[in-house]
């Protein structure tokens, strides 16, 4: 890729990014089923996309279009007991990655033409750093969920509700920033705490302890995976 078309990609990934997991909120991805919901976010992608791009309406349009289209597809063909699977959530994702990478390649062009362009070295790390935190922390929580969905019903420890969602949520975005900082070696220390604090519960359930430790395992190889990526992106810049 040239430079133009990956300013063009990254500025289309953060959009998309904001898009799903900043600006959809939990009732709209319930509701999505209605038309109106599936259209109101197709107007917020387009609306983001515009706007990291410069204002170039066209490309963001058949971003907003295609965008719509694949999560219809994921709305009304997949059966909604396996909706919030690993699955549908990383064929969705790739799905809309590959659109992304064909504007790219097809419209290069399309941030150089926006009001962006000129300031488009400064913007690039800042937007790198957004974007992989955002695929770190909120974006690896539908994964890790999407994983442990099959186990949920036989090992659910019992505890506050959206609980093990928020700390999975602390954890990795902790993780992200030791990696970005340089200091990697912090993450033991949290690995440490987190086996204490969980120690009375796992002990008593081999199943929950099972869980625990899978979905630790998931939650943190995301984070080390998108910190790692995010880091050396930018380096590369």
């Amino acid at each position: 890729m040239t430079e133009q078309a990956i300013a063009t990609a990254l500025a289309c990934l953060l959009a998309h990014l904001l898009a799903d997991f900043v600006f959809q909120t939990n009732a709209m991805v319930t509701a999505k089923r209605k038309p109106q919901v599936l259209l109101l976010h197709g107007i917020i992608v387009f609306a983001l996309t515009a706007l990291a791009l410069g204002g170039t309406p066209i490309p963001a349009a058949f971003l907003a279009l295609a965008h719509v289209a694949i999560d219809a597809v994921k709305t009304y063909a997949v059966p909604a007991q396996h909706r919030e699977r690993l699955w549908p959530y990383l064929t969705d994702q790739t799905a809309h990655l590959v659109t992304i990478a064909l504007l790219a390649l097809y419209l290069p062009e399309a941030f150089a033409s926006g009001i962006w362009a000129a300031h488009s070295t400064t913007l690039v790390p800042p937007a790198l750093f957004i974007a992989g935190l955002i695929i770190a922390t909120l974006a690896g929580g539908p994964a890790v969920g999407g994983l442990m969905l099959p186990h949920k019903a036989q090992a659910q420890p019992d505890g506050l509700d959206n609980a093990g969602r928020i700390i999975g949520l602390l954890e990795r975005a902790l993780i992200f920033l030791m990696v970005m900082i340089g200091e990697p070696a912090g993450i033991g220390f949290l690995i440490a705490a987190k086996s204490i604090l969980r120690f009375d519960t796992v002990k008593k359930n081999q199943k929950i302890s099972e869980y625990v430790i899978i979905g630790t395992l998931a939650s943190f190889g995301w984070a080390l995976i998108a910190a790692f990526a995010t880091k050396a992106a930018m380096n590369s810049f």
